[in-house]
């Protein structure tokens, strides 16, 4: 049976305008430059102003207030436009201002180093043997086999079986063997190896097998790689029949291997270059903040798209071509201008944040001391800022600021709440810092357990539960006691 009922509905939804800022404010400085490109390419209204001809009147709006959340809805087509919406004879050259965007370093280009990468290195030392070309195919298979690690993970059989498709190749098993074992003497050595048994095996045999600390290490390897890693030393000394002192050159002698013998090779290309997006400086024990120069482009509408809409401001509406046009022209020229806006947004808010948190932990950004950092919640600089959570965690989450001591993520300056005995609350990075030191000076040949750690937490103020060490322990990386022990 149909029924017609009638709801009302409260619902919050974001106007274009909004998700654009929303979308510019989690994007990091290196990244915004591409951002800005791409607008320009995609909208003709908008253009840089850097490459203009300043000595041009050009296009320049008001500032925004910090807080306008771009609440203006897009309005529909009407017959009649005013001109002076678009067309102001104002100086733009302001534009920017006050943002260090005069630092030479900001505009300098970094230099690329241009150098084979892991897999080409492999293919050069393959053309410098003389193969046959059925080898030479095996070979260029097995190299394009390697993962990123430089081990073979594919069993024989699958390259075996790629031969044969996709070069109509067939081989043997004992052939493809043959082949490896040629490239296993490629640079750097451990490459091509199944396991990282074999791995460390392969590297061992390039050393001096005269030496007996090289023996007994490929004993090690061999026969007792499981007894190593879990640092089971008093068997392997047993198995061995070595005594500490003999052991420990054995296990430096194996700790010297590289597990990943590929990575080495791609780690350069791995490495992510970090612009910071904010500066302090500390002039005499006041600290300055300045926002990097290139969050301030030089942004303008175009002018040539201010005087083609002009023109049609004054040219006939009826026509509806003419009318296609103008609605065409408005709508880049409103892009355009909401685009600059947002980028103004941006700057705004990216400073205010930044300011709140600078404030916030003062005595820290003095003096880079872990021990300085207060308890800081999304919560608090959103409060102070009177901005939503949201708005603080797009920024904490994708942009570094610069210190005399270091570049931090501005997430890591955030931290929860501990309550000491005397009931004076201070942040878990302090703890994480005493438990750091704790392991840094311990006997590596007795390390601290979770326990003892606890312990001394305890004997300095700190009420945590042992579990509650153990996780911070995990999150700095640092191993299980056991996993510390040295000889």
């Amino acid at each position: 049976m149909l029924k017609q009922t009638l709801q009302q509905k409260l619902l919050q939804k974001l106007s274009p305008q909004q998700i654009q800022f929303i979308k510019l404010l989690q994007v990091p400085t290196v990244s915004l430059d591409a951002r800005i490109k791409e607008e320009l390419e995609e909208n003709p209204a908008l253009e840089d102003g850097s490459l203009a001809n300043m000595n041009e009147p050009v296009e320049e709006y008001p500032d925004k207030d910090p807080d306008d959340d771009f609440n203006a809805e897009e309005s529909n087509y009407e017959d009649e436009f005013s001109v002076d919406e678009y067309i102001q004879e104002d100086d733009y050259k302001d534009y920017g201002g006050g943002y260090d965007s005069d630092d030479d370093d900001n505009k300098k280009e970094m230099p690329i180093a241009i150098q084979d990468s892991f897999f080409e290195n492999l293919q050069n030392q393959l053309d410098l043997l003389a193969l046959s070309n059925k080898d030479y195919l095996i070979g260029q298979q097995i190299i394009g086999s390697l993962d990123d690690d430089g081990y073979l993970r594919r069993p024989i059989p699958s390259l075996i079986d790629d031969l044969a498709f996709s070069q109509n190749v067939i081989v043997e098993e004992k052939d493809v063997e043959e082949m490896l074992r040629i490239i296993q003497e490629f640079d750097p050595a451990g490459i091509g190896a199944r396991s990282l048994q074999e791995c460390l095996a392969i590297q061992l045999r390039k050393k001096d097998q005269e030496n007996p600390v090289i023996q007994k290490a490929m004993q090690v390897v061999e026969n007792y790689l499981e007894e190593f890693t879990k640092k089971h030393y008093d068997k392997i000394e047993k198995q061995l029949g070595v005594n500490s002192e003999e052991l420990r050159d054995i296990v430096n002698e194996i700790l010297k291997l590289n597990p990943k013998p590929g990575d080495s090779g791609a780690a350069a290309g791995k490495q992510l270059h970090i612009i910071p997006d904010f500066h302090i400086s500390n002039n005499d024990g006041v600290l300055h903040l300045t926002l990097n120069g290139r969050n301030a482009p030089e942004l303008r509408v175009s002018r040539s798209y201010q005087e083609m809409f002009e023109h049609y401001e004054k040219a006939e509406k009826n026509d509806k071509k003419m009318r296609e046009a103008v609605q065409f022209v408005k709508q880049k020229l409103d892009s355009a201008k909401w685009f600059i806006d947002a980028i103004k947004q941006r700057q705004q808010t990216l400073l205010k944040t930044m300011n709140a948190i600078m404030e916030y932990q003062y005595e820290y950004f003095l003096t880079g001391d872990d021990r300085m950092l207060k308890p800081m919640i999304l919560k608090d600089i959103a409060d102070r800022i009177e901005m939503d959570i949201s708005t603080v965690s797009r920024v904490a989450n994708s942009k570094y600021v610069q210190t005399e001591f270091g570049t931090f993520l501005l997430k890591s300056f955030f931290s929860e709440a501990i309550q000491t005995e005397s009931g004076e609350e201070v942040s878990n990075k302090e703890v994480k810092k005493i438990l750091e030191e704790c392991i840094a000076n311990e006997d590596k040949r007795k390390p601290l357990a979770d326990e003892k750690l606890t312990e001394i937490l305890k004997e300095k103020g700190y009420s945590i539960a042992r579990r509650t060490v153990a996780k911070y322990r995990e999150a700095m990386n640092i191993p299980v006691a056991r996993l510390r022990k040295e000889l």
